[in-house]
C-alpha cells in the first residue's frame, strides 16, 4: 500500500429533485458554472477546480513514478512499430494526386499534392508549424475544390471541437483572410468550386444551420436551419458532383434535403419528411436516387431506388414512387455504400466480419471477402467517379493493414501499400480466433481473441478485455500496435463484441440501448466469466478497458463485479449518465435521449438510468485498481464526469487499490493530438495495467 495519500475532494451536497425523485450530488461543484467558456479558453477554469485537478494529476504522477522505466520501455516499443517517415496511399483525382506524409520526428502529418505531369510536389499544409506555437493543435478533415484551385481544412486549437474552417488558394499559396467559425466540422465545396457549404456550431455546441459561403466575396447565405436541438446535421457532395446532400438525424430518425450540384444557389428540397424511427440516406447512381433505409421493419437496412426525374418537384420523389432494389436480409447488416459511374459498392456485415459486394449496371455482383476467422474489410476513400478501380483495405488482429485496389472488369488485385512494422513482425507467431460467450438470456456473444502461439493456455494468462457497446458502433477486429504491445508480453488481447454495437446487425444495437441497456453491461461480465471458465485466464488477471461510452461499462462492472477484475481503465468515461441526460445545456444531451431515454420527462427512463448509472450506484466495497482519464476541453464527456466518479469512489472504497484520475489540461475527447504524445499516453495506460497485474502498484 502506497504511503502517498490521495487528494480528498470536499463534499458540497447538492439536492436534486426531479419527477418526484430526490438525489444528492456531493461533487456537483466540480462542474464549473462557466464550463462553456472553458472549452474555448481553459484559463477561465475556476481556481478551486483547477487546483483540485492539478492535485489529482500530481497524485497520479507520483503513484506512477516507479513505472517510469516501464513507461519508457513501452513507449519505445510502440514507437518501433511505427515508421518514422510514412506516406498515406496516393489518391488520384484527374490530373492531380493527393496524399499526406509523416516526416521523421514530427507529431503531425503534412498534406501534399503533385501533378501527374511532373515529379515535383506541392505542400498544402504543415500542421507542425502551427502546433509548435500552442499547447494543442489538430487538423480535422481536409478537402480540395473540384477545380483544384482551393484547399480547405478545419483546425481545432483547444481540443474542444470548435472548428475553424480555412481556405487556401493553391495558385497563389495564400490562406484566404476569412476564417469560417464556429464550424461543427462538416463542409463541402460546390461542384463549380465557387462556394463552400459549412455547418454552423451554436453557442451550446450544437450544429444548427448550414451556410453557403461565396469564396470570392466572403458572403454567407443561410441554406438550412435545424429547429430540433436533438438533431445533428451534416452536408456532403456526391461523388458524381450532381448533388449536394443535407442530412439531419438523431440516433433513430433522419431527413435528407437535396440541392442540385449544377445549381448550388437553388433552394434545398426535402427528399422525404422525417418520421420517428425511420432512418434513411441517399446517393445517386445509374440515373436513380439510391435510398438506404430501415423502413418497413428492414432493421438491417435495405436499398430502394427512384428514377431521377428531369423536373425535381416534390410529387415525383414521393415514397410511392420508390422501388425495392436490394432486399432486407435479417442475417446481414448493410453498413455503407459507394456509387461509381458504372459500379455500386456496398459493405455488409455478418457475425462481426465484413464483405464487399460490387454491382454493375446489369445488376451482376462480385464479392470480396476474407478467409481468416476474424478480419475486417473496409472501403477506402476514392476521389474519382468514373473509375474501374475499387480501393479497399484488409486487416486482421494478426495481419497488418493492406491497402489494395481491385480492377473490377478483370478481377485483378494490386497492393497499393502494406503497413510496415519497422522493428519486425512475424504473423505466424500469433493466433487470432473467434469464440462465443453465452449471455444471461442465452444469446451468443462474439469475442475476438489474439495471443502468442507459444503461451500456455493454463488459466493464468493476463488478459486485456476491451468493450464498447453503444450507438451501433462496432469494434472491428483490426490490427493494433497497442494490442501487439500487450500480446508480445504474453497477454491475451480480447474484444467483447457486446450488445449496443452492431457486430451482429442492427438488432444487436437495439438490444443494447435504452431500456435494454443492461444487456451491454451483463454481456461484458459474461465474456469475462467465459474467459475464466474456458481456462484462458482467472479472476484478478483481467484488466478491463473501455473508452467514452465504453467507460460506462467500466463503471458498471466496477460496482457489480469488482471481484472479477484486477484493474479497470476508463478513458473519457461516460459515468454520470443521470445528471448528464438531465442537463439540457450540454451539447449532446437532446440528441442522446433516443439512445438512453429522457429522465427529465419520463419517470420510467429516470428510474432505469438510475438503476445502472455508475456514479449513482457506487457502494461501500473493495474496488479494483482504476485509472480514469479525461480532457479539460472535452465537449462530449466533460472533465467533471471522471473527476466526480473517482472522488466518490475513493469515499466508498475499502480496498487499498489505487484509484487514479488523470485530466489532460490541454486536450479534449480524442486525447493528445500528436502521434508521439498519443503513444506516450498509451504507454502510461499500459504501464498501469502491467504493474497492477505484477502487483507492483
Amino acid at each position: 500500500m502506497s504511503s502517498i495519500l490521495p487528494p480528498k475532494a470536499p463534499k458540497k451536497e447538492k439536492i436534486i429533485k426531479q419527477l418526484g425523485f430526490t438525489r444528492t450530488d456531493p461533487y456537483a461543484w466540480l462542474k464549473d458554472d462557466n464550463w462553456q467558456e472553458v472549452l474555448s479558453n481553459p484559463s477561465k477554469l475556476k481556481k478551486e477546480i483547477k487546483q483540485y485537478l492539478e492535485q489529482e494529476n500530481n497524485y497520479a504522477n507520483k503513484i506512477m513514478q516507479q513505472t517510469k522505466p516501464l513507461q519508457n520501455k513501452l513507449f519505445l516499443s510502440l514507437k518501433s512499430k511505427l515508421a518514422d517517415k510514412e506516406s498515406s496511399p496516393e489518391l488520384p483525382d484527374g490530373s492531380w494526386i493527393y496524399y499526406s506524409r509523416f516526416e521523421e520526428g514530427k507529431e503531425h502529418k503534412s498534406f501534399y499534392r503533385k501533378s501527374i505531369h511532373d515529379f515535383g510536389e506541392q505542400l498544402l499544409i504543415d500542421p507542425n508549424i502551427q502546433a509548435s506555437t500552442i499547447d494543442y493543435y489538430k487538423i480535422g478533415s481536409v478537402s480540395h475544390s473540384p477545380n483544384h484551385k482551393y484547399f480547405a481544412y478545419i483546425e481545432d486549437t483547444q481540443g474542444s471541437e470548435i472548428w475553424h474552417l480555412k481556405i487556401k488558394n493553391l495558385e497563389t499559396g495564400d490562406v484566404l483572410p476569412q476564417s469560417i467559425s464556429p464550424c461543427s466540422g462538416s463542409y463541402c465545396f460546390s461542384p463549380c468550386s465557387q462556394y463552400i457549404f459549412w455547418v454552423y456550431r451554436d453557442d451550446q455546441g450544437r450544429p444548427t444551420a448550414i451556410y453557403r459561403h461565396h469564396i470570392a466575396t466572403s458572403q454567407d447565405t443561410l441554406v438550412y436551419k435545424e429547429k430540433n436541438s436533438g438533431f445533428f446535421i451534416n452536408i456532403e457532395r456526391s461523388l458524381s458532383n450532381q448533388w449536394i446532400y443535407i442530412t439531419a438525424n438523431n440516433h433513430d430518425t433522419s431527413e435528407v434535403w437535396i440541392i442540385s450540384g449544377q445549381h448550388p444557389t437553388h433552394a434545398a428540397i426535402c427528399f422525404k419528411k422525417r418520421r420517428t424511427g425511420v432512418f434513411y440516406k441517399i446517393t445517386d447512381w445509374n440515373n436513380h436516387f439510391i435510398i438506404y433505409t430501415n423502413e418497413d421493419n428492414a432493421y438491417n437496412f435495405k436499398l430502394m431506388r427512384l428514377p431521377i426525374p428531369n423536373n425535381l418537384i416534390q410529387d415525383k420523389i414521393e415514397r410511392k414512387n420508390w422501388q425495392n432494389w436490394i432486399n432486407h436480409n435479417p442475417d446481414i447488416y448493410l453498413m455503407e455504400f459507394k456509387a461509381f459511374k458504372n459500379y455500386f459498392i456496398r459493405l455488409e456485415r455478418h457475425e462481426v466480419n465484413t464483405k464487399i459486394i460490387i454491382t454493375n449496371t446489369n445488376d451482376e455482383n462480385e464479392i470480396i471477402s476474407g478467409d481468416e476467422d476474424a478480419y475486417f474489410l473496409s472501403l477506402d476513400e476514392t476521389l474519382e467517379y468514373d473509375t474501374e478501380w475499387l480501393r479497399y483495405s484488409y486487416q486482421s488482429p494478426t495481419t497488418p493493414r493492406c491497402w489494395n485496389r481491385f480492377h473490377i472488369p478483370t478481377g485483378k488485385k494490386e497492393i497499393i501499400k502494406q503497413q510496415k512494422i519497422p522493428c519486425g513482425y512475424n504473423s505466424s507467431l500469433y493466433k487470432s480466433k473467434r469464440i462465443w460467450a453465452i449471455a444471461n438470456d442465452g444469446e451468443k456473444i462474439p469475442m475476438t481473441l489474439t495471443y502468442r502461439k507459444d503461451i500456455e493456455l493454463n488459466g493464468k494468462n493476463p488478459t486485456l478485455l476491451y468493450g464498447y457497446g453503444s450507438y451501433g458502433y462496432a469494434i472491428d477486429p483490426v490490427f493494433s500496435i497497442t494490442a501487439l504491445n500487450y500480446i508480445e508480453q504474453g497477454w491475451i488481447y480480447a474484444i467483447a463484441h457486446i450488445r449496443g454495437g452492431s457486430e451482429k446487425g442492427w438488432n444487436w444495437f437495439m438490444e443494447g440501448r435504452r431500456f435494454n441497456k443492461i444487456n451491454t453491461f451483463t454481456d461484458f461480465i459474461c465474456c469475462a466469466d467465459y474467459l475464466v471458465e474456458q481456462n484462458y485466464t482467472q479472476p484478478k488477471k483481467i484488466v478491463a478497458d473501455g473508452r467514452s461510452a465504453g467507460g460506462m461499462v467500466m463503471g458498471y462492472i466496477a460496482n457489480e463485479r469488482p471481484d472479477l477484475f484486477a484493474a479497470i481503465i476508463a478513458v473519457v468515461p461516460f459515468v454520470d449518465i443521470l445528471n448528464t441526460m438531465s442537463d439540457i445545456t450540454l451539447p449532446l444531451t437532446p440528441p442522446e435521449w433516443p439512445e438512453w431515454g429522457n429522465p427529465l420527462k419520463d419517470s420510467k427512463a429516470y428510474q432505469y438510468i438510475a438503476s445502472y448509472s455508475p456514479y449513482d450506484n457506487i457502494k461501500e466495497q473493495d474496488y479494483p485498481a482504476i485509472l480514469a482519464m479525461g480532457g479539460l476541453t472535452d465537449p462530449r464527456v466533460t472533465y467533471w464526469e471522471p473527476s466526480k466518479w473517482i472522488a466518490k469512489l475513493r469515499d466508498h472504497n475499502i480496498s487499498s487499490n489505487p484509484l487514479l484520475l488523470k485530466i489532460n489540461m490541454d486536450s479534449g475527447h480524442g486525447g493528445a493530438a500528436g502521434r508521439y504524445t498519443a503513444l506516450k499516453e498509451a504507454a502510461f495506460i499500459q504501464a498501469f495495467a502491467i504493474s497492477i497485474i505484477k502487483k507492483e502498484l
